[in-house]
C-alpha cells in the first residue's frame, strides 16, 4: 500500500490550486493543469491538498501515490521551478543560448539549433554548460533528454552532452 499518497501536499504562500474536471496549480512561477484521474479524489483543506482512493476503482491503490506525488511536483514546480545541468565534453563543443533557440556545435558538419518549447528557458552560463528551467518537471526533463539525444556521451573518450551529476564508465581501448 502506497505511504506517498496518504501525506498532504503543502502549499507554499502564493500558490493556489483549484479542483473540478483539471486540477489547475497557480503560482509565481506560471499556471500548470492536470487532468483528474477517476480513481482518486482531490480536495483543497486550507493550506494542503488532500488526496483519497474511490472505494472499488480498480486502479485506486496504484493511483493514490501517483497523482499525490504529480501534484507535489506541480506545487514546487510553480513556487521554486525545476532546472537540469548539462555539459558538453569534447574539442570544440559550444553551446549558445540565443532567446528560446539553443544553438550547438557538437563536431557536425552542421551548426544544430534546438528551439525551446513554451514554458521552458535554457541559460549558457559558459559555452560547456547548459542550465534548462522550468515550471514543469517532465518538459523539462524531456528537454534535456532532447538535448543530451543529439550527442551521447561514447564510452571510449567520454565526448558528448552529459547531465552534469552523470557518471561515463570509459571502456578501455583494445589492446594489440
Amino acid at each position: 500500500m502506497s505511504r506517498i499518497g496518504k501525506n498532504p501536499v503543502v502549499l507554499p504562500a502564493g500558490v493556489e490550486v483549484s479542483v473540478g474536471e483539471q486540477i489547475v496549480v497557480k503560482g509565481p512561477l506560471g499556471t500548470l493543469k492536470a487532468a483528474a484521474h477517476p480513481a482518486v479524489t482531490v480536495a483543497v483543506e486550507g493550506q494542503s491538498v488532500v488526496v483519497s482512493k474511490v472505494a472499488g476503482a480498480e486502479n485506486a491503490a496504484a493511483m493514490w501515490g501517483t497523482m499525490r506525488a504529480n501534484l507535489n511536483n506541480m506545487v514546487t514546480g510553480v513556487s521554486k521551478g525545476f532546472e537540469r545541468k548539462l555539459q558538453l565534453v569534447g574539442v570544440g563543443y559550444r553551446a549558445q543560448a540565443a532567446g528560446d533557440t539553443l544553438n550547438l556545435s557538437l563536431g557536425f558538419s552542421h551548426p544544430v539549433a534546438h528551439k525551446m518549447p513554451a514554458g521552458v528557458k535554457v541559460e549558457c552560463p559558459t559555452q560547456t554548460e547548459i542550465v534548462i528551467k522550468g515550471a514543469d518537471k517532465q518538459q523539462v526533463g524531456q528537454v534535456a533528454a532532447e538535448v543530451r539525444a543529439y550527442r551521447k556521451p561514447e564510452p571510449y573518450k567520454g565526448k558528448g552532452v552529459r547531465y552534469s551529476d552523470e557518471v561515463v564508465v570509459i571502456k578501455e581501448t583494445k589492446k594489440k
